[in-house]
């Protein structure tokens, strides 16, 4: 597969898999490890996580798997997130929902994903949300210290515009490796609002979270779903995909940032048809019929 540099010592692979849903597979511990397995197999070697995922439980259900067979983590890349503070049973001294950057929350929050997870260190940690309480200052000594100590070789941001991004990055001595964002035919935000191009402007791959747009496209759930299946199912005729969300990732895939799309399936048929998307090539013909049926009227 397809490989993304994002760092001298770090590359990640074209296609991702996100465990967000982990815990509603409801999958054995063995059922876990092939589907480790079948990512690895697929060329999917990175692994997308938070700690807040399945309330949190995602990464101890997928640390469970590594465990059983340890050998598997010198073949992937583990990125996961914090910040995000949820109420829930697994966590009783979280008393309301907020965002916390401060050094304290940022490190043991990465402490306790190396211990859910069985690994020694993470390949990228995330903050997950822009936090308008943040001390930059703090973040930056957080990430300083858990860099040095080899808990965490790189840092990165999630569903950060480009004034956030920037201004982040001014406190670091390190740079962030990658910004994790909405990104789909469906939802045109970070192309609208210049995210993506700053992603660009500064060498950034960014890693795109719902690249089916929570499957509102295959539901018909709106008048923009409606025409995006439309013109999807006629170009997946064009193209030979199997089926639309084929295109859907390809739409993706074919844009010049080296746009990473997070699966968050758990299903292998899904995840290999994301991997078979990787092989069609839009022309710029067919990439535009498709923005232009999610805006709804033709371009300038």
């Amino acid at each position: 597969m397809e490989r993304v540099k994002m760092a001298d010592d770090l590359s990640f692979s074209r296609i991702i898999h996100g465990l967000w849903r982990l815990a509603e597979w409801d999958y054995s511990e063995a059922e876990v490890v092939r589907l480790i397995e079948h990512c690895l197999e697929l060329g999917i070697t990175t692994f997308d996580h938070a700690d807040i995922y399945g309330s949190y439980t995602c990464e101890s259900l997928f640390g469970k798997a590594l465990q059983i067979k340890p050998e598997l983590r010198d073949k992937m890349e583990i990125v996961t997130k914090c910040g995000i503070v949820l109420e829930s049973p697994n966590r009783p001294e979280n008393k309301s929902h907020h965002y916390n950057t401060s050094k304290k929350h940022i490190i043991s929050s990465a402490e306790r994903s190396l211990k859910n997870l069985k690994t020694e260190y993470i390949d990228v940690l995330l903050i997950h949300r822009p936090d308008p309480f943040m001390d930059p200052e703090e973040v930056a000594e957080a990430f300083t210290e858990l860099k040095a100590s080899g808990k965490v070789k790189h840092f990165g941001v999630s569903n950060f515009k480009s004034h956030q991004f920037t201004m982040l990055q001014s406190y670091l001595d390190i740079p962030l490796v990658t910004n994790q964002i909405e990104l789909s035919a469906y939802n045109l935000e970070n192309f609208d609002d210049g995210t993506l191009n700053f992603c660009q402007e500064k060498r950034i791959a960014p890693m795109a979270w719902s690249p089916m747009a929570g499957g509102k496209v295959f539901r018909g759930v709106d008048g923009k779903s409606e025409r995006l299946k439309k013109t999807l199912s006629k170009i997946a005729a064009e193209i030979g995909a199997n089926e639309i969300d084929e295109v859907l990732y390809a739409w993706l895939l074919n844009h010049p940032a080296r746009i990473m799309p997070i699966v968050g399936s758990g299903k292998m048929d899904r995840i290999q048809r994301a991997v078979h998307a990787l092989k069609h090539e839009l022309n710029r013909g067919q990439w535009f019929e498709i923005l232009q049926s999610s805006m709804g009227h033709d371009i300038p």
